[in-house]
């Protein structure tokens, strides 16, 4: 907890400085300059890319959501035909390195048509996070008993009501925990944004600190603010979620 707090705390105190000072450590000023977050805010130019962001999250967070949880329900439980040697190719997906992918990416979105454009971006995202959201969501449907799907058909509901009435409300906490995982990286997406949407005001959060430290690298003051105001969406995001993800990482181990 001191490792992300102390750092955290040491922004915070040196955001509130006189702007064109170099403050040093954890250091409170005498006299708090608040004005400096409205500061980096409009020199940042955050509201743009705030909006961006916020469109970017509500397209891909319950769209990933639903498809891992349906993936991993079928993996999982209902033991398709060729699951396993799927689940071994999506696997490789995640020793692909995100910058070894991004030329091929360019290229295949070009060709659809959907460069420069945020359905383009929503989709690629969508895809590079498909992996470990099918592992997440498998994982927790490995740990369900059997008997739970039998016991349903035995009363004559099908695959996808049992999924739909049964599961679904079982796998709560594995969904919000990876709902906050892909908000999160949703949210710092940088590589994709810089290279699939020309415009810079159609980006992400995380293009207003590069564009904030490119105006003023020398304004330790402001930078601070402005990285503060960038990180406060996922702050506040993963406290409101906090308990679902805990609950979710300690899950397999209690059910064995």
């Amino acid at each position: 907890m001191l490792f992300s707090v102390v750092p955290l705390l040491s922004m915070f105190t040196a955001a509130l400085h006189e702007q064109g000072t170099s403050p040093s450590g954890i250091e409170w000023p005498a006299n708090p300059q608040w004005h400096n977050f409205i500061d980096a805010w409009q020199v940042a130019d955050v509201t743009p890319l705030l909006i961006s962001s916020i469109l970017l999250v509500l397209g891909v967070v319950p769209v990933g959501v639903l498809l891992a949880t349906m993936a991993g329900y079928g993996l999982g439980q209902l033991r398709v035909p060729g699951g396993a040697i799927f689940f071994v190719l999506l696997l490789l997906g995640l020793t692909l390195p995100r910058e070894a992918t991004i030329v091929p990416i360019y290229y295949q979105i070009r060709d659809m048509g959907l460069l420069n454009t945020k359905l383009g971006l929503i989709l690629v995202l969508i895809g590079l996070f498909m992996p470990f959201s099918v592992f997440w969501m498998r994982a927790h449907f490995v740990t369900m008993p059997q008997e739970l799907g039998e016991a349903a058909a035995m009363d004559g509901a099908g695959a996808w009501q049992s999924f739909v009435r049964i599961q679904v409300p079982l796998a709560v906490p594995a969904m919000a925990s990876l709902a906050l995982l892909l908000f999160l990286w949703t949210w710092n997406t940088f590589l994709e944004a810089i290279v699939l949407i020309d415009d810079p005001t159609q980006r992400t959060m995380a293009g207003a600190l590069q564009n904030f430290v490119g105006l003023h690298s020398t304004d330790i003051v402001l930078l601070n603010a402005g990285a503060l105001l960038i990180m406060a969406p996922t702050i506040v995001a993963f406290l409101f979620f906090q308990r679902h993800f805990i609950k979710a990482m300690i899950s397999g181990s209690v059910k064995g």
